[in-house]
């Protein structure tokens, strides 16, 4: 067997166990629209006898014609009732065809609206770690792509349940007058089908591969148009680097399109050649039958109609399930991710969180690594947050400030080791009860773009309505200033993306996102760095500001600003993954260690 037989083979038998895909499909088409998808159902089944009805009607017209004119009768008033019935018949098609494009229309926007809804809320209940993979970005665009382009695959199932029906009467209508005539049609049909079949795979991989370069177009598509982009493009010049970069995949993608499509056109060329020789070979023999007089010319006409309605049914029935085949191929990816399971989740029996925390967080022997990265980000590290007590980390870049961040508020949980609140395992807690009691602000924060009001009330979602509090939050983080100079105040569009957004400065958004740490009420606060963009005057306004209100809480803050980390109780330097020194602003001082160097170094610059 040569290597293209068992490539062909191969491609086959994936295409068919993909097939596999469809009882959930269908279980998700279901759940977006019971009744829709029950009255679909039971108008297609009509619709599907609709064509043998018009044909044997007009076989028994036909017929009494005949009579009527080779024996000179009269016109009998039965011929007028069938004249009527196939007026009816046709006008129900119409009537159906119509009522089935509305319904079709209604379950795709159900299915879009379902689908999208549950793809957001399971990536939203997936691990942190999921999200800095490649890999599952890539299966995640996928699963958005099909959540909403499957839409033909639905449409497809209701169009092979119509037509296998309409087949099966047309069939049985030809069987009663010869098997062989179907065999014909059969023979003719099924090459036309292997090929669609083996070139809906091509296709199916050929998506598959140019995913990552289909994603890198669409972020040089965006950078190359986005206003955070646009004046290091204008000043650096890079417009035209950009554009060729694009221009070069556009075109690798453009090419690998066109060639399976010039492919596809002669093979399916000559496949349907060899149908219409199927078709045409019983449509002599029912001529022929005609013609030595063993059929009338009613039957004629109704075999005539039978044989080339069930040639064009069957092909597409074939080429519908080899559509719906395509398309469950592509599903592959969004089920998959529907079975992502999230490691770090609540027990079934999980501790609410307490409330008061009466001793803190721990840190006992923790070690950490990112997936797929043997190197320890931390290394054996023991660290306390007692309560009531601020805390500041500091050290350079990639020596574990947000990782701790990142475990204490369990986005991540330790390759080692265990953190601990009140003395358990962060693990015994529900995770929902756990982000309650913890208030963040990282320093790649999200500017929502929505209302002042909706930008705060984020941090306390469920307060969205309780404008007092959220007044009071932003009064809190020097936000309600920057929300007084709004035309809209609190009802004011942020961003640029929507109708009358006004935009912020890089400071007047932290300002916000501080907000919804005030807002949260939370027993824990963090702040990661959130103050980057502020100078150094305003970030010294925020900081004392936090201090004065997060007295008799728990603070734990990153700042590469020592005028802001001298406001501690306690400072901890991070070097190797490893605590280096811990202590007051003054005890690190007096030490003279790493901490008092960088202290004096930043303070030199000052003066």
């Amino acid at each position: 067997m040569t290597q293209g037989h068992k490539d062909f083979g191969k491609a086959w038998r994936e295409r068919m166990s993909a097939l596999r895909n469809l009882p959930p499909v269908l279980a998700i088409v279901w759940r977006s629209g019971p009744a829709v998808v029950t009255l679909g159902l039971v108008f297609r089944l009509i619709a599907s006898l609709q064509p043998i009805a018009l044909l044997y009607v007009s076989k028994l017209i036909i017929d009494s014609i005949v009579n009527i004119l080779s024996r000179h009768q009269p016109i009998p008033a039965h011929l007028w009732w069938l004249v009527a019935a196939e007026f009816l018949i046709a006008v129900l098609g119409n009537v159906l065809t119509r009522i089935l494009d509305y319904l079709d229309s209604l379950l795709a926007d159900k299915y879009t609206r379902h689908v999208s809804i549950q793809v957001m809320k399971h990536a939203a209940e997936l691990d942190l770690i999921a999200y800095e993979d490649p890999v599952f970005y890539d299966r995640l665009e996928r699963a958005r792509v099909q959540a909403t382009d499957r839409l033909a695959m639905i449409q497809m199932l209701g169009r092979l349940i119509q037509q296998t029906i309409t087949t099966i009467t047309l069939s049985a209508s030809i069987i009663y007058f010869s098997p062989w005539l179907l065999l014909l049609l059969i023979a003719g049909v099924i090459p036309a089908f292997v090929g669609e079949s083996h070139f809906a795979f091509l296709g199916y991989a050929k998506n598959f591969r140019q995913t990552p370069v289909r994603r890198q177009l669409d972020y040089l598509r965006v950078l190359g148009g986005s206003k955070e982009a646009a004046k290091e493009l204008k000043l650096f010049g890079l417009s035209k680097f950009l554009t060729e970069r694009f221009t070069r995949l556009s075109d690798q993608v453009y090419e690998e399109n066109v060639a399976l499509s010039r492919r596809k056109l002669v093979a399916g060329g000559f496949l349907s050649i060899v149908g219409s020789l199927g078709y045409y070979a019983a449509y002599v023999y029912v001529i022929w039958r005609t013609v030595t007089g063993a059929l009338t010319i009613g039957s004629l006409y109704f075999l005539a109609g039978a044989i080339l309605q069930a040639s064009s049914n069957i092909q597409q029935i074939f080429s519908t399930l080899s559509g719906v085949a395509d398309q469950a191929l592509f599903l592959t990816d969004l089920l998959a991710f529907f079975e992502m399971r999230p490691t770090i989740r609540s027990k079934t029996d999980a501790l609410r969180a307490p409330r008061p925390i009466m001793r803190g967080f721990e840190f006992r022997n923790v070690s950490f690594a990112y997936p797929g990265n043997s190197r320890l980000v931390l290394k054996n590290l023991n660290f306390t947050l007692h309560t009531g007590e601020r805390v500041a980390l500091i050290g350079e870049n990639g020596q574990g400030k947000t990782t701790i961040v990142k475990l204490i508020t369990r986005l991540y949980d330790p390759t080692e080791g265990q953190v601990l609140l009140d003395g358990i395992d962060l693990r015994e807690y529900s995770l929902e009860d756990l982000y309650r009691e913890i208030g963040v602000i990282f320093q790649d924060f999200m500017r929502y773009e929505m209302t002042a009001r909706e930008n705060v009330a984020v941090g306390r979602i469920e307060e969205i309505e309780a404008i007092q509090e959220i007044a009071a939050a932003a009064h809190k983080s020097l936000a309600d200033e920057v929300i007084a100079r709004l035309p809209g105040k609190y009802e004011q569009m942020l961003g640029r993306r929507f109708e009358n957004g006004v935009d912020l400065s890089g400071g007047e958004w932290q300002k916000l996102a501080l907000a919804r740490a005030y807002l949260r009420d939370a027993q824990l606060l963090v702040l990661d760095e959130p103050t980057a963009a502020l100078d150094a005057r305003s970030e010294y306004e925020v900081f004392e500001r936090f201090a004065e209100l997060t007295g008799g809480k728990m603070a734990l803050f990153i700042s590469h600003r020592f005028s802001t980390v001298r406001m501690a109780d306690r400072i901890v330097v991070l070097a190797d993954g490893q605590i280096a020194e811990d202590g007051s602003h003054e005890q690190l001082i007096a030490l003279g260690g790493s901490y008092a160097a960088m202290f004096e170094m930043q303070a030199a610059s000052y003066r």
